[in-house]
Order: structure tokens, then sequence, then C-alpha cells
């Protein structure tokens, strides 16, 4: 057996040990050793094997099934710019909060600086978004198997605390099995089959507590972030009679912590100034919330109180107070008083709502994607997935869906891009084996098609993908340079229409293909059908603004007394 043959066997050994059971291998030369070795271990039946030619969607791809599983999958690939295509996927990963094994092979240190094909400095690339695991050139000489399993333990075990780990491991050729002498050492793992380090533990929930007051007239917002938590918190608000805003992908955990959830929370805080009934006295913030610039309004305005323990704290305004780790039951006694006038208030300022949001999307012809997000909502049977697209899509079911406690809902929101959101809602439908459905946009679409490109041997994930097509950048009609004084530049480098045909692109890619034009068609669409499939649903972007300029006006004169 030659040096990389014996490292790539020790290392996909080791993964296995540590429970790493989905991988996911983009095709190369310099990783060749690996390919053979996993390969070799999914015909075993020792994991599951995921072959991807876009480096960028097969890292994507691995962070869905993280973020479905709650265990680091990884990826495999080969030197050079390979390498540089993960990046997106890693900053996302970090930014998330999610375990993401990244395994990049490497030139060995001599081929650097010589002008060597595919050749690139790749230690360290990701910076801070990512802890750097270095292994050293394999030779063939004793004592090397417990250091390689070592350093796959610690990857691993970083990984296992919801970071991006790069394992850069260099091979030098052969790069293939060879019929060279026996390996000098056994390697063989620990005989009891046990682990090389106790890297398994769960992650712990801070300890601090809180210890400063909470006022009776508080408003809670949840955000993306660890569901127990946002459960545990929502139990406090519910016992507090605190009203809580909640994002899609932490409202169901908000709605299972018993608190109130307000429907069209967003457009209430968005819509101008607050009635002096309804201005909180504090703003408690759980997780990361991204979405709303009504919610940012508010956090300007009251104290904020940040619930979380990721580092990057939610407060881009620095207006953040305290900032602790958990809330739960114990922490009731820090409450200074209770009002049932205060959520009071706000259920009946939410009903307003609902009932005016309803009456204008009634008089708006189908379809919008306030139509489509709150009928893709409300049609999705019991226990689905939704994977929301960045954009528009989030917001519109943030603003227009009802919410659910029997769905479970992803997004990307660590660094919020449009790259990857496809492949992403694929890795989540192969994580939780479905069904699985993805609402995104046209763009987000097309920057990821290659996420519909499978092999005939690939494991084909229970997704449906519904494409709101508006032919270009919808979200930017709603952003300050849609004001019809920038109307002359817009269209070329914002509104940025396409063209494509959505059909024929996946008739390419042998994936079926749809198109809803009417409420009552999308919602039979959305029967669950197993494998692959595209819905489109085609709408008009030149409606956005001033639809969402009425919504606004419609619930700006709720406030007006």
């Amino acid at each position: 057996m030659n040096p990389s043959t014996a490292m790539a066997t020790v290392v996909v050994d080791e993964l296995v040990r540590n429970d790493v059971r989905h991988i996911v291998l983009c095709p190369g030369s310099r990783n060749a050793a690996l390919s053979f070795a996993l390969h070799k271990a999914s015909l075993a039946g020792a994991l599951t094997l995921h072959v991807r030619v876009d480096e960028r969607s097969a890292a994507f791809f691995a962070l869905g099934i993280g973020k479905a599983t709650g265990r680091p999958a990884a990826v495999v690939c080969t030197s050079g710019t390979a390498v540089a295509n993960l990046h997106p996927a890693v900053l996302e990963a970090h930014h998330s909060g999610i375990g993401l094994l990244l395994i990049t092979a490497d030139r060995p240190p001599e081929l650097h600086g010589t002008g060597a094909n595919q050749t690139i400095d790749q230690r360290n690339i990701f910076g801070s978004s990512a802890v750097a695991v270095d292994f050293p050139v394999a030779e063939a000489r004793a004592g090397l198997n417990p250091v390689w399993r070592g350093l796959v333990c610690r990857g691993v075990a970083r990984a296992e605390t919801g970071r991006p780990v790069q394992l850069n491991i260099p091979f030098r050729e052969p790069l293939v099995p060879t019929d060279a002498a026996d390996w000098p050492d056994t390697l063989d793992g620990r005989p009891d089959g046990s682990r090389w380090t106790t890297s398994s533990a769960a992650r712990t929930v801070p300890g601090n507590r809180v210890d400063f007051p909470l006022p009776a007239r508080s408003l809670m917002v949840v955000g993306s972030g660890d569901p127990a938590r946002a459960a545990s918190a929502a139990a406090v608000a519910a016992k507090a009679g605190w009203p809580v805003v909640a994002e899609p992908v932490g409202a169901a955990a908000a709605v299972i912590g018993g608190a109130h959830v307000l429907r069209r929370g967003p457009l209430l805080l968005g819509s101008g100034a607050l009635p002096e009934h309804l201005r909180p006295d504090a703003v408690i913030v759980v997780g990361r919330p991204t979405l709303s610039r009504g919610v940012r309004g508010l956090m300007d305005r009251a104290p904020v109180y940040g619930i979380g323990d990721h580092p990057q704290w939610t407060d881009p305004q620095y207006v953040a107070t305290h900032v602790r780790g958990w809330l739960d039951d114990d922490d009731l006694t820090h409450v200074t008083d209770y009002d049932p006038t205060w959520l009071a208030g706000w259920r009946a300022a939410e009903k307003a709502a609902v009932k005016a949001v309803d009456s204008v999307l009634d008089d708006q012809p189908w379809p919008t994607g306030l139509h489509v997000a709150r009928d893709v909502v409300a049609a999705l049977p019991a226990g689905a997935t939704l994977f929301l697209g960045s954009s528009n899509p989030v917001r519109d079911v943030d603003v227009a869906a009802d919410h659910r406690a029997d769905l479970t809902i992803h997004a990307n929101r660590g660094v919020a891009g449009i790259d990857g959101n496809v492949s992403t809602a694929a890795g989540t439908a192969i994580g939780t084996g479905g069904p699985v459905y993805a609402l995104i946009g046209d763009l987000t679409f097309l920057h990821d098609l290659n996420a519909l490109l499978l092999g005939p041997e690939e494991q084909r994930p229970n997704l449906t993908v519904i494409v709101l097509n508006d032919d270009g950048g919808g979200i930017f009609s709603l952003l300050e340079q849609g004001a019809d004084e920038h109307a002359a530049s817009f269209e070329r480098v914002f509104g940025t229409p396409h063209g494509a045909d959505l059909r024929s692109l996946c008739a390419g890619y042998h994936v079926p293909h749809t198109v809803a034009d009417s409420a009552a068609s999308l919602a039979e669409a959305l029967t669950p059908t197993p494998g692959l499939r595209v819905i489109e649903v085609r709408a008009d972007r030149a409606i956005l603004r001033p639809l969402h300029a009425h919504l606004r006006a419609t619930i700006a004169q709720l406030h007006t007394p």
C-alpha cells in the first residue's frame, strides 16, 4: 500500500468511527485516494456517499444535510480553485453556527511556489470562518496512524460545536492504489471501535442567568437560531403576557413554547410610529432576526436584551444593554409586573392587521409573491419541511403567511446569500427524508441551477422547488433604488431581466417541471410526490412596489387615532 492510499484509508475510517455518515464527494485527481476509500466504504454500507460535480453546490448540499440531521456532513474536493468554491457555504455555516467538514486535498509542500498546476496556498484559506487542521504528508513509516486519526477526531469534535472545519490533506503521487510493499504499521483503529477522543458530548447551554429587570410591557422578537432556546424563551413570554414577533425560521419553536406569536407582526412594526399603548418598554431579542426593517427600527427605540450564545449576537445599532445565553422559567422572578392590557392591545392590533392584509390581497390579481407565500404555507401537508430562499420569499412568508407549528422551516440566514439555496434545500431533503419544499425566486434558482445535476446512481431528494418567476431581482423594487427617480438605470443594473425558459432548463437536467397559473393549480401541484421536481409560478415584478406601499399605508391607518 502506498502512503496516499494508507492515509486516505485511515481518514475515511476515522470519519466513520466519529459518526460522520454523509460525505459529499467532488471528482478530482489530487483527492483520488480519498475517492477510492470513500467508494469502498460506501459499498460496505459504512457511510452514505453523494457525488456532485460542482464544489459550490456540493458544499451547500452538505450544509443542508447538517441543518436537517444536526450532525456535521463532509464535503471532499481536489486542490486549487475547487477549494475556493467551498467558501460561500463556509461563510453561511460559520454565521449560522452549523458544523461542516471541508476535506481539501492539497499538493505536497515541495510543489508550492513552483508554478505546479492546480496549486494554491489553501492552508487556512477560509480565515476566521473555519477551524484549520493541517495534515502532514504521508510517509511509509510507523507511528502515523494515531496522528492521522487524532487530527480527524479533533476536526470532527470542533465541527460538532457548530463550526466549519477544514482538514487540509496533502497527497504525493501515486494517488491511486498500487502494489506497494506492506505498510510498516497497523492501520486499524481501536480494537473496541471507540473514538480516539471524547468529542461526542452534546453542546451545553451557557450557565449565565438573567440578572436584570424584565418589564411587563416587553416585546419578544425571535429570529433564527437554536429552536430549544426559542421555545424556552417563548414559554417565558407566554407566562409574562408578552407578544412575540417571530421570523419564519423561529415561529414554530415560539408557538410550541406557548407564546402568542403575532400574525402580520412585521407589518405592524414597519408601518410607522407605534401608538403609545403598543410601545414596548423593552425588546427581548432571541437568536438572530435579519428580515424586517421594522424590527431593526424598534430595536433603536427601546432597551434591547439579547438572548443567544453566538459570538455575533444581533445588535447592528450597538444598543443592546444586556446579552445572556438562555431564558427560562427561573427568570420569571425578574419580570417587574404583569399588565393584562399589554397583550390584549397587541391582539386587537393583530386582528385588524390580518383583516386589512387579507382585504388588500383579495383585491389584487393572483399571483404576487405575497399570495404565493400565503398559499404555499397554508397548503403544505402537516410534518413537511419548507426551505425559504433569500430575498423576497422569506420576507413574503414573514409578512403574509400564518404560523404553523407542524411545519419545519429552514433558510440560509447566516449571510443571507442567494447562492446555494437549491443545493441547501436538496441536502435538507436528503437529511430529513422528505417531503421538503423550497420556495425561491427565479434569480436564486438560476444562480444554483447545478443543484439539479444528479448522476444516475445518486440518491434523489424528495424535493419540490417552487420558483416565483418575476423575471429578475424583485427585492430591489422594494428598496431605495426602486424609487421612480432611479427608473432610468433600474432595469439594467438592479432589475436584471433574464428571459430564461425554466421549462427548457429543467428538461435539460431531466427534472419534471410544471407551471401553476392559479391558486387552485398550485395547491394541487403541492401534493407530496417522490423525487425532485420544479413548480413555476409566473408573476409581474412591476406591481411589487405599489402593492407593498399600499399595504404599509393600510396598516398605518390602523395606528391613526
